[in-house]
């Protein structure tokens, strides 16, 4: 993905896109796995936005703190590329 002070130019984005989209692929087989392993939808579309809002916490002081967001994420020890 794109950092924050990186060019964006055509390749870049259709580079995102990409990885977007192997993403996508990979979470809808998840989503295959879990709902085979007897889970509801329901229950992973409730856990995925947990933990989508959990994931954007650490991001929330950047902008208060003037840093990025993998800084943001290192402060917390986590794993920027998650």
């Amino acid at each position: 993905m794109i950092d924050e002070g990186e060019e964006v130019t055509e390749e870049t984005l259709n580079s995102d896109i990409q990885k977007l989209k192997e993403k996508q692929d990979m979470l809808d087989k998840e989503i295959s796995q879990l709902i085979a392993e007897g889970y509801r939808v329901i229950e992973f579309y409730e856990y995925n936005n947990i933990k989508n809002t959990s994931q954007m916490l650490p991001g929330k002081p950047t902008v208060t703190r003037g840093v990025t967001t993998k800084e943001s994420y290192l402060d917390f020890d986590l794993n920027p590329n998650d």
